[in-house]
């Protein structure tokens, strides 16, 4: 580890587990063209507070703490004085965890696959101590994103809920939704997720694919929240919507086909988009997951097994779990041997 002077407001942390996020994937492989090399991921970051720096009172060393998707924003806009960081309109905006530049030096910014991390108190989530550590990462990313537009646009308790894609997003929103009271319908194209969907607490299940079950859930929906990341037509899930419903995009970043607005029109819905949430709000939704024992599924991995996980995630071949958590023991047991190794070879130079 290379050390770093814990600066004044700062907060130093030994990373015990680091979620991973199909996130991950696209920037460590450029997908969006706006990588910075060399990148280290990881946005769901978790482990034991190790220093405190001048003026820190939020966190003692010891606590169990965790880091989302962002560092730093200006903190004096009217977004950051709202909570909602995730919307800063400072000079550069909010900073993310890693590929974004430090204000105001434009140094890149490296994320949490790594040892021990350092990052402002503002940005510091406490663990719950009814939440175990290896579940806190994904609801720092999965979690917030979709309960964000949740509370936004105030879904309601005996509304219905819609959760279009069925993975490390959709699996929260099931539960997250449920928290809320309310009654929840998940689509998917996978028939055989049927029953843990409905163990799960999804009230309904629907098969994406089967055009008799999409007619049959027409007009039912208050709100949709959309975790598919990849284009695909929207207009069957327009047609699900009761009049005055959203639509909320967390999942598709690319693009959509061309649809026609009349539904939209006649119904007087919106398609809208949600970016994460801010501080204030994930550390709503870690003490929810906490209170109402949300947790999200999750296969612990060792780092030697992130490159097999990163394909298949890119490839949609991942089974059994929603959400893959480094053990970052594993790497500090694999430096530790590397490190031994090396001291057995001779120095090239006095040989």
């Amino acid at each position: 580890m290379i050390e770093k002077k814990v600066g004044k407001g700062e907060v130093a942390f030994k990373v015990t587990h680091c979620g991973v996020c199909h996130s991950d994937v696209h920037q460590a492989r450029n997908d969006w063209g706006n990588t910075n090399y060399p990148c280290v991921p990881g946005h769901e970051v978790v482990g034991t507070v190790t220093a405190i720096g001048e003026g820190v009172s939020k966190v003692k060393v010891g606590d169990i703490v965790g880091v989302g998707c962002m560092i730093d924003s200006c903190q004096k806009c009217e977004y950051c004085e709202a909570d909602e960081e995730n919307y800063c309109q400072g000079e550069k905006g909010a900073t993310m965890t890693y590929n974004g530049p430090m204000i105001p030096n434009g140094t890149n910014t490296y994320g949490g696959y790594t040892t021990d991390l350092i990052a402002r108190e503002e940005f510091i989530l406490k663990v719950p101590g009814k939440l175990e550590p290896e579940y806190a990462g994904p609801i720092m990313c999965a979690g917030i994103t979709v309960y964000s537009p949740m509370r936004h646009w105030d879904l309601k308790e005996g509304q219905t809920l819609g959760v279009a894609g069925i993975g490390g997003l959709g699996h929260m929103a099931i539960q997250i939704g449920k928290a809320l009271g309310a009654k929840v319908t998940a689509f998917t194209r996978d028939a055989d997720k049927e029953e843990e969907l409905l163990e799960m607490g999804a009230d309904k299940v629907v098969i994406s694919k089967d055009d008799g079950q999409m007619k049959q859930a027409a007009g039912s929906l208050d709100m949709l929240i959309n975790t598919i990341p990849v284009p695909h037509d929207l207009e069957p899930y327009i047609n699900l919507m009761k009049p005055d419903g959203n639509i909320v995009i967390v999942g598709n970043l690319v693009k959509f086909p061309e649809f026609s607005p009349a539904s939209l029109v006649f119904k007087r819905l919106s398609i809208v988009g949600s970016l994460i949430g801010g501080i204030k709000q994930t550390q709503e939704i870690l003490d929810l997951c906490a209170e109402k024992d949300i947790r999200p599924a999750i296969k612990m991995i060792d780092i030697k097994d992130i490159n097999e996980v990163f394909e298949n995630l890119a490839n949609g071949t991942t089974e059994g779990h929603f959400r893959h958590v480094i053990d970052m023991e594993t790497l500090r047991n694999h430096e530790a041997v590397r490190n031994e190794d090396s001291e057995k070879i001779e120095d090239p130079i006095r040989a």
